[in-house]
């Protein structure tokens, strides 16, 4: 039995790369993945300002654990933008909410 990335692959058609971006999979896959990449961008740094922003209204304790937070996101940008493979923005990154706002949560907790 094929896995749901597999059956998805196979109806967008050959595998293809694009040569803009790098990225590898169908050219429906790439296409959408693009715009998914892109908005991943956009989200990331909209939870980056506002780690940078609480950063300046808080004492030095509270500080260290944003910055380590800061770090952390930015160590999950670099590996999630690093991937080539378009079927993962497309079936991992279409809920951004649900990604990325597990920092802040974890940052809620602290």
């Amino acid at each position: 039995m094929k896995d749901a990335i597999e059956i998805w692959e196979d109806e967008g058609g050959s595998p293809a790369r694009s040569a803009a971006s790098g990225m590898t999979g169908t050219v429906h896959q790439i296409a959408s993945a693009e715009q998914i990449k892109t908005q991943v961008t956009e989200e990331f740094d909209r939870v980056r300002a506002a780690l940078v922003s609480a950063v300046n209204k808080q004492p030095e304790q509270s500080r260290k654990d944003t910055e380590a937070m800061i770090a952390i996101l930015e160590h999950q940008r670099a590996e999630v933008m690093a991937n080539e493979q378009a079927g993962y923005f497309v079936h991992d990154w279409q809920e951004l909410r649900g990604q990325i706002a597990r920092v802040d949560r974890w940052r809620s907790r602290r």
